[in-house]
This record gives structure tokens, C-alpha cells and sequence, in this order.
């Protein structure tokens, strides 16, 4: 018994019910605009593609080697600009360690309040052995007064006995010297180690040059009598007046 084929549907549809070319070019899909837009960029595209090949092997050469020269440039601006960048990096980590060593060693409450005490002791051991030695002067004085009018011997051995003890006290009251050169070699042992570590952050950004370039300008805001207060003069320093100065600003 012969097998039935079975009918397609696109037979089971008259020719009569196809619609014409026309009629397809006449109605178009919604996305035909669409699709045939895609369809002439990418014509273009395989168009510029093929140019591009038929150029002569020597042109497509020299364009290659235009833009591996151009990469090669950026990435040697890229090397040098990381070498920069790591040189700043490390300039950040030695200042941040010495800001560490300073914070560790002289910075901290400990370290300053040491410091602080001892710049106290050597004002207050000044002004008590200045006070000791002023009244030792003054019992001097007055005894050296009294031997000048008459007076028995046991008064006049007194008064030298007196005159003697003050002198000693004198003596001992400037033992303050070394007391105070003690106590300011421990400032100055932190301040020189201060100094060493501010010098070398200084070094690490590029000298004290450098940093003077970008120092504001020293301004003198005291006013009134305060401007005019500038302590001790020390040697070879200018801008204080002389004992002359003063001897003929009075007459």
C-alpha cells in the first residue's frame, strides 16, 4: 500500500493568495527603515575594510609604524610619569618616618614635659642663686661698713667670720652655673635632634632653597611698645641700640 505523503502548508496555499513583489516593497515591516540602515552601515564598513587592503603593502606599513611609534611614546610618558610618581611616594614615606622618629622621640607629652621642666629649673635655680648671692653682697656690704667704725676685737672677728661665710655662700650659689649648663645641654641635645630630623624632611623635598620658595613673607604684626622688645642683644647682632645710644637719648 503506498505511503500518503504528507502536503506541505505552503502547497496547500494557492499561488493565487502570494502577495506580488509590489505589494511587499508597498507595505513595508515596521522595522524595515531600521534594518536596512544596519544593512548600509555595514556595507560601509566592509567597504572602508576592503580600501584599507587594497592599499599598497608599503602605505599600510608606514601607518602601522605611525601608530606603534605614537603607542611607544605614551607608554614611555607613562614610564616616566611612574617613575615621578613613585620618587613622591618614597619622599612620602621618609617624611612620614621622620615625623614618626620626631613624634617617638621629642614630640610626644613625655619628651616635651621633660624639656618644659628643665628650662623651669634653670629660670628658677637662676633667680635663687641671683636672690643668694644679691643678699650675701648686702651682708658684705654691711659688714665691711661696721669694720670702718671702732670696734672691740671679739666685734671685728665676728664681722670677718661673717664676711667670710657670706663669701662662701656666694661660691656655692654659683655652683648654679654648672647646674644650668647641665640642664640647657639637655634642651639643646633635643633641640639639635629636632633640628637634624627638620633638616633632613628639608633634604627629602629638595633643600632649604626649595623650601624658602614657598615661605610666606615675615611679617612684624606686635605693635605699640611690643615692637620695640626684642631681648638680649647677642654678639654681632644688629638692630638694638647701644649703651651709647641710650647715654645720649638721655642727655
Amino acid at each position: 500500500m503506498p505511503v500518503q505523503r504528507k502536503r506541505f502548508r505552503i502547497e496547500e496555499v494557492g499561488f493565487e493568495t502570494m502577495p506580488m513583489p509590489e505589494m511587499l516593497d508597498a507595505s513595508p515591516t515596521p522595522y524595515h527603515n531600521e534594518i536596512m540602515s544596519e544593512l548600509r552601515a555595514i556595507r560601509a564598513q566592509m567597504a572602508a575594510t576592503h580600501d584599507g587592503l587594497d592599499k599598497p603593502a608599503s602605505i599600510r606599513t608606514d601607518s602601522m609604524q605611525a601608530t606603534l611609534e605614537a603607542y611607544r611614546a605614551q607608554i614611555e610618558q607613562c614610564d616616566k610619569l611612574k617613575v615621578e610618581l613613585d620618587l613622591i611616594h618614597e619622599a612620602i614615606n621618609r617624611t612620614k618616618r621622620e615625623i614618626a622618629v620626631l613624634h617617638g622621640k621629642s614630640f610626644n607629652g613625655e619628651e616635651m614635659t621633660k624639656v618644659t621642666g628643665e628650662l623651669g629649673a634653670v629660670v628658677g635655680g637662676t633667680e635663687e642663686a641671683t636672690q643668694q648671692i644679691l643678699e650675701a653682697a648686702e651682708a658684705i656690704d654691711e659688714a665691711a661698713s661696721a669694720m670702718g667704725k671702732p670696734l672691740s676685737a671679739d666685734q671685728q672677728a665676728r664681722l670677718n667670720q661673717d664676711i667670710q661665710e657670706r663669701v662662701i655662700t656666694i661660691f656655692e650659689a654659683c655652683n648654679f652655673q654648672d647646674l644650668t649648663g647641665q640642664r640647657i645641654n639637655k634642651v639643646m641635645t633635643t633641640m639639635k635632634f629636632i633640628e637634624h630630623h627638620i633638616n633632613v624632611m628639608m633634604d627629602i623635598w629638595g633643600g632649604v632653597d626649595a623650601i624658602k620658595a614657598h615661605a610666606p613673607p615675615l611679617v612684624d604684626e606686635r605693635v605699640g611698645d611690643e615692637r620695640l622688645l626684642n631681648g638680649p642683644k647677642a654678639v654681632g647682632e644688629e638692630g638694638h641700640a647701644s649703651q651709647n645710644d641710650i647715654d645720649a637719648l638721655f642727655g
